[in-house]
C-alpha cells in the first residue's frame, strides 16, 4: 500500500504541476479502486492531500510572483464558502450514485482540458474580447500596466466562479483548478503562468476549508494515506513543473484529456456493476 498511494499521489501532483489543475479529479477514483477506500473518505483524502501538493507547488510560485493574490484571495473566499455546502450535498448522496456524478464531473474535466489545449487565447492568455475595437463586453478589464480592474460586475462574475469551485472541491474532493484556470484567463485577462500559480494558491485555502467542513461533519480521514498520498504529491509537482517547462503544453494536455476520460468511463463501469 505504501509504494502505490505514493505513486498514486505522484500521479495527482504530476498533472496539477503541468497545467495547474484537472490532477484533483484522479483522486478519487485512484483511492477507491486502487486502495479501496471508501468513497466518503477518499473525497475527504483528496481534499487534504491535492490542498497540501498545491501548497508545495504555490510557494515558489508567490515568491516569483506568479500569483495574483488580490484576484486569488477573492476566488478562495467564494470557494472557502462554497466548500461546506458541497460537502452537505455529498452526505445527502448514495455513494454509488456519488461516484456516477463524479464520472460525470470528469468527463466535464476532460473536455475543458482538451477544449483549452485547442484554444489559442487560453494558451496566450488573452483576455476573450480584447481585440474589439467597438466594444469590450467582457465583465473583468485590466490596465496598461496589466493590473486587475475589480468593478463590481468583475467581482461578482469571479465570486459566483469561486462559489461554484468550492461547491465542486466539498462536494468531490477536487481542487477545481480545471475550472480557476480557464476562468481566469478567459474572463480576467490573465496570462497562463500567472492563472496556473494563482489556481493553486486557491486551490490550498479552499481544500483546507472542504477538509475542515469534512472532519467536523464527522467523516473519517487515514492520516496514513493522506500522508503518502501528499508525499507522492510533492514529487509529482516537481516532476510536473519540470516537463511544463520543456514539453508543449497543448500536446500533454490532450493526453490528460484522454486519460481523464478513460478513467470517467472505468469507474461508470465499475458503478454499474457493484
Amino acid at each position: 500500500m505504501l509504494i502505490l498511494a505514493i505513486a498514486f499521489g505522484c500521479v495527482v501532483g504530476f498533472a496539477l504541476g503541468l497545467t495547474g489543475g484537472g490532477g484533483g479529479v484522479f483522486a478519487v477514483p485512484l483511492l477507491v479502486y486502487g486502495l479501496s477506500v471508501a468513497p466518503r473518505e477518499a473525497v475527504g483524502i483528496s481534499l487534504a492531500s491535492v490542498g497540501g501538493t498545491a501548497l508545495f507547488g504555490a510557494v515558489p510560485r508567490l515568491m516569483r510572483g506568479e500569483v495574483e493574490v488580490r484576484t486569488g484571495l477573492l476566488f478562495a473566499i467564494a470557494g472557502m464558502l462554497g466548500a461546506p455546502i458541497g460537502s452537505y450535498f455529498s452526505s445527502l448522496v448514495p455513494e454509488g450514485a456519488l461516484l456516477i456524478m463524479f464520472a460525470g464531473l470528469m468527463l466535464v474535466v476532460a473536455y475543458r482540458m482538451w477544449q483549452k489545449a485547442r484554444d489559442p487565447r487560453i494558451a496566450s492568455g488573452v483576455c476573450n474580447t480584447e481585440s474589439e475595437t467597438d466594444r469590450d463586453r467582457s465583465a473583468c478589464q485590466r490596465d496598461e500596466d496589466g493590473k486587475l480592474r475589480l468593478t463590481s460586475k468583475c467581482a461578482r462574475l469571479l465570486v459566483i466562479v469561486g462559489l461554484l469551485t468550492g461547491i465542486l472541491s466539498g462536494m468531490f474532493g477536487v481542487g477545481g483548478g480545471f475550472v480557476i484556470v480557464p476562468a481566469l484567463v478567459l474572463f480576467s485577462g490573465m496570462a497562463i503562468h500567472q492563472a496556473v500559480g494563482t489556481s493553486l494558491f486557491v486551490i490550498v485555502l479552499v481544500s483546507i476549508s472542504g477538509v475542515t467542513s469534512h472532519l467536523l461533519s464527522g467523516k473519517g480521514l487515514s492520516l496514513e494515506i493522506t500522508a503518502l498520498f501528499m508525499v507522492g504529491g510533492f514529487l509529482g509537482m516537481w516532476l510536473g513543473g519540470l516537463v511544463a517547462k520543456r514539453l508543449k503544453g497543448p500536446t500533454l494536455q490532450k493526453v490528460f484529456s484522454v486519460a481523464i476520460v478513460l478513467v470517467a468511463l472505468f469507474v461508470m463501469f465499475k458503478s454499474a456493476v457493484l
